[in-house]
């Protein structure tokens, strides 16, 4: 049986204001590409605004103008989304994976988001010619890899702020080595979304030392 798009919920008014058309289109492209791109699974369309787009928008208000990276885009989760939610916010994509690559462009091109450059690039080897604010990342992998990723590429006094699941606090314990190493503050967890969304995000922030 085809699975039907979630119907918009009336967070989504809420979460991105003026620039909802441009979620709403993006939200579309995904839904009608997603699956046969290798983005999404094939389950995913009856909760793809509460689980994925509307779970992504949350993280915007604690983006502060400046410029983003997101590491491991693939769909544009967060960073496409965040992208549409913040045109004050520049954002860099950093995704290895051509295909991926490929699909952010052309959301970039189709939606005409002036304040985003896509980088084909593992993280630990990309090569940015200006220094990142703040890096996000969602579902790339626990926070014991994730730090060494993600802290270079924002260098002292940058931020990190990594959504993470139910586990945050045990994936903070179990990296204690890289917390060291990178010279983090003491991370803690937000906690987003309450009575907002059926499911709250949990991001972990941290400012790089």
């Amino acid at each position: 049986m085809t699975e039907i798009l979630e119907a918009e919920p009336d967070a989504a008014a809420v979460l991105f204001g003026e620039q909802l058309d441009f979620a709403r289109r993006f939200t579309n492209n995904l839904a009608r590409q997603g699956e046969e791109l290798g983005l999404i699974g094939p389950l995913e369309l009856p909760r793809l605004w509460t689980r994925h787009i509307l779970n992504s928008a949350l993280v915007a208000p604690l983006l502060r103008p400046g410029r983003v990276g997101d590491v491991g885009s693939g769909a544009g989760l967060p960073g496409l989304v965040l992208a549409i939610a913040r045109p004050d916010v520049e954002f860099v994509l950093i995704e290895p994976m051509e295909r991926r690559v490929a699909w952010l462009n052309d959301q970039v091109a189709e939606l005409e988001l002036s304040n985003v450059q896509v980088v084909r690039a593992r993280a630990e080897e990309v090569k940015l010619d200006e220094r990142i604010d703040q890096v996000t990342a969602r579902a790339v992998s626990a926070l014991r890899t994730l730090i060494p990723l993600t802290a270079p590429l924002v260098g002292a006094g940058g931020e990190l702020v990594l959504m993470k699941g139910a586990g945050a606090a045990a994936e903070i314990a179990a990296a204690e080595k890289a917390i060291r190493k990178y010279r983090l503050s003491e991370p803690e967890i937000l906690v987003l979304g309450e009575g907002l969304l059926p499911e709250v995000t949990r991001v972990v922030r941290a400012t790089v030392g």
